[in-house]
């Protein structure tokens, strides 16, 4: 079934063969890939071309996670792997894709600069999943649907069931849903239905809860066929040596990333409490993500006021149902603590 949702030249393309894809031993005498051999000007091992398709992370992921090293796709961030998927199925100028805002804003450019229709099916005012609006955008030409959950910049889970409707009613188009704060909420991942559903792709970073926004890596889990035309596509060597090895590192220490986890959504607590309590704050949206999307009063006023503070935090307010909104990212207790006595002092 995969099969007829990606572009059908594609299927037959003739990838780029490196170096690293005729021997992947670590071991030997390498004079196969025009490398320095002599070593690297800054120091430390890097005159080597890395492994083009990190086995050895695909490997430790596929315990974590639970899903098999071929239904697993590495890439320079997740911001590769929405490029790549919409290059992988949809036809420019011809097929089209469905986003539900408000959410991340790299489906809509990727779609635009490959030339691909985007169609919104707005999110209700509690920003939950509103089928029939799906229903109503999505036709012969839909590719792929886009749900980001927890969602950005509301933080909220959209529901499973609604996420199951779509892929049921909707066999032949993928259905993508990104999972980049699913750390933060109290859910299981979709990758556990990965062999239910054909049609489901699953993406995840190590930017969020990893805390490793500064190596720009992201997963995308899938059918091991869409894996496949993936890796067709990609550049040869999309992560870098020192990515790989940090990413290795840091799946070392799993519970780690997990007391990180822990004290984010313990501050996000205490946060939203301390929001609640200033006048100007109107209304706090629930989150299940490092974020919370708050409406002030003179929600403007107020960015402009903590960028002069040097509180950086994310005007939302020209966002679809996001009028007078602010997106503030969940910070330390001391980073926190500065922006509520700042907003106290608001006048």
């Amino acid at each position: 079934m995969i099969k007829s949702i990606i572009r059908p030249y594609l299927l037959n393309l003739t990838p780029y063969s490196s170096a690293r894809d005729e021997y992947s031993g670590k071991e030997g005498v390498f004079l196969d890939a025009n490398e320095n051999p002599f070593g690297s000007v800054s120091g430390g091992k890097l005159n080597r071309y890395p492994d083009p398709y990190q086995w050895e992370i695909k490997n430790k992921l596929s315990s974590l996670k639970g899903a098999q090293p071929e239904q697993i796709f590495l890439g320079n961030g997740s911001d590769e792997a929405i490029d790549l998927l919409i290059k992988a199925v949809c036809e420019p100028h011809i097929d089209n894709i469905v986003i539900l805002p408000p959410t991340y804003g790299m489906y809509k450019v990727c779609a635009d600069i490959q030339q691909v229709k985007v169609k919104s099916a707005i999110l209700n005012s509690e920003f939950k999943l509103d089928l029939e609006a799906v229903y109503a955008q999505a036709d012969e030409h839909t590719k792929m649907i886009w749900i980001c959950s927890p969602n950005n910049p509301s933080g909220n889970l959209i529901e499973s069931f609604k996420i199951e409707s779509l892929l049921e009613k909707y066999p032949n188009k993928l259905i993508i849903v990104d999972e980049a704060y699913i750390d933060f909420a109290d859910q299981n991942s979709f990758i556990s239905k990965l062999d239910k559903y054909e049609n489901l792709v699953v993406l995840q970073t190590f930017s969020k809860a990893w805390g490793m926004a500064g190596l720009r890596v992201g997963m995308a889990y899938a059918n091991s066929e869409l894996i496949t035309v993936l890796n067709k596509i990609k550049y040869p060597y999309n992560l870098n040596l020192l990515s790989q090895k940090m990413i290795l590192k840091a799946l070392e220490n799993v519970n780690t990333k997990d007391k990180y986890v822990e004290k984010i959504k313990a501050e996000r607590f205490k946060l939203f409490k301390n929001l609640i309590e200033l006048s100007i704050v109107r209304h706090i949206f629930p989150s299940d993500s490092n974020q919370l999307l708050v409406k002030f009063k003179n929600a403007k006023e107020v960015f402009l006021y903590l960028l002069d503070q040097k509180i950086i935090v994310r005007d939302r307010t020209n966002v679809v149902l996001c009028e007078d909104c602010i997106r503030i990212s969940v910070g330390t207790a001391s980073e926190n603590s500065k922006l509520i006595k700042a907003l106290q002092n608001y006048k």
